[in-house]
């Protein structure tokens, strides 16, 4: 009987469970759903959108634009207006109206108002295939006398490039590998930048003076220097040469990073003497250097890098021996050492004697360390296998030192420059301070 009522009560039980009603169903309301007839700003008269439009900045309007695809259409319907483009584009730009008056300085502000621009731009067209949005950015842009280069005034450099370069590393920042290859077609495209380099590649080192600085100004200031890592740097400096051969790469090396006089035209001439400033080939050297920082080696590998320098040190004629050798130095260790090692296993004793001299009087003359070159030869001297080779290399490094330092003295019998003499007494001792250290070396192992 227990039995029974128990059977009897779990079925009871269960009916009643299922007889229970279902939880109801919660739904969620979105904004835009609960508001039927549209949001706040949609409902407002065009008239007074725009009165709220001018009184926020560029970087507030930029954060506008993402509330609702609504309100990004006609914040874009706004920027697209003569009006809003002469006030926030053109008129905030402090450009350089007249070819004769020197280039302003770089105003933190404006820069800071072109950053803000590219964050506008970039948060406006973010719904946007990378086509339409480069297209929709240009035909905002296109006033600007700079954007074409062609129609620049300035002579020497152009503040504009600076603002635009700012603008674009932040329009573009996050963007991948192939969208910013797209970017850099389109710029080719719209400034004919390709164009202007086969003329000034192919035609008499300073025959196009300021078309040859309108690139360097453009090509540093949009593309290469805004961006703070050394690797987006690499990409656009890749993006800028590759498409050339050696021989207008290096020329091409030579117009973006090499001296400037005080006139501002580009020092063609300064290295084919000796008394060029370190200061000078500096920039150049980093830029050599960063094309061989490449790690994985697709672009640029160590031969090609050598092939470049040994191209770039004609230019227009073959450099003075101490400016290459000043060059070789600021380039580091390892490119000096291959450019050295090269020469050695090509058999070019004399080119690698005068060179190594060269290297010794500059190590003298501009403060370094006497122990860095007498390692360097060391590192050559093992180039060579045998040890007749050795002692023929050995012979010639000596043989040119007193070869260099003959010529050194009849140039200062000749004249009377201080500059002459001065240059005879560092190699005089670099002569001893490095035969000193080399000494020095032997002993200390004895």
């Amino acid at each position: 009987m227990a039995a029974v009522t128990r059977k009897f009560t779990m079925t009871q039980k269960f009916h009643r469970r299922s007889r229970r009603q279902p939880y109801p169903v919660r739904t969620i309301t979105t904004r835009s759903q609960g508001m039927a007839s549209g949001c706040f700003f949609e409902r407002l008269p065009a008239e007074v959108f725009d009165m709220v439009l001018d009184r926020l900045s560029v970087l507030e309007i930029s954060v506008f634009s993402m509330v609702s695809k609504a309100i990004n259409r006609y914040i874009v319907n706004h920027i697209s207006t003569q009006t809003w483009r002469n006030r926030m584009i053109l008129q905030k730009l402090q450009h350089c109206s007249s070819p004769s008056s020197p280039p302003p300085k770089e105003d933190p502000a404006t820069l800071g108002h072109y950053k803000a621009l590219g964050l506008l731009f970039k948060r406006c067209t973010l719904l946007l295939p990378t086509k339409d949005r480069l297209k929709f950015i240009y035909s905002k842009f296109s006033q600007v006398p700079c954007f074409m280069m062609e129609q620049c005034t300035a002579s020497t450099g152009c503040p504009f490039f600076s603002s635009y370069g700012v603008f674009l590393q932040t329009l573009i920042a996050g963007w991948d590998e192939l969208e910013c290859h797209r970017v850099f077609n389109f710029l080719c495209d719209f400034t004919n930048l390709p164009r202007k380099i086969e003329l000034v590649v192919t035609g008499k080192p300073g025959a196009c003076q300021r078309l040859e600085l309108q690139i360097r100004g453009f090509c540093r200031q949009v593309l290469l220097e805004p961006w703070s890592s050394r690797r987006d740097t690499l990409f656009w400096l890749t993006r800028i040469l590759q498409s050339w051969p050696m021989v207008s790469q290096a020329r091409l090396l030579f117009i973006l990073y090499g001296p400037r006089l005080p006139d501002g035209s580009l020092g063609w001439q300064e290295q084919l003497g000796a008394g060029v400033a370190q200061c000078s080939l500096w920039d150049l050297a980093k830029a050599v250097i960063l094309l061989h920082s490449d790690l994985e080696a697709r672009d640029w590998t160590t031969d090609t890098i050598l092939a470049i320098l040994e191209e770039l040190t004609v230019l227009p004629q073959a450099w003075h021996v101490e400016s290459v050798a000043r060059l070789l130095i600021l380039c580091g260790n390892s490119l000096c050492y291959s450019i050295l090692a090269s020469k050695a296993l090509n058999g070019r004793l004399f080119e690698i004697s005068r060179l190594l001299v060269y290297l010794i009087l500059v190590c003298e003359k501009d403060g370094y360390c006497m122990n860095w070159s007498v390692r360097m030869v060391q590192q050559v001297c093992q180039v060579f296998l045998s040890p007749s080779d050795r002692w023929s290399f050995i012979q010639s490094v000596e043989n040119m030192f007193s070869e260099v330092t003959m010529e050194m003295y009849e140039v200062v019998m000749a004249g009377n420059r201080h500059e002459d003499m001065e240059t005879f007494q560092s190699l005089l001792n670099a002569s001893a301070h490095f035969h000193t250290e080399i000494v020095y070396m032997f002993l200390k192992k004895d």
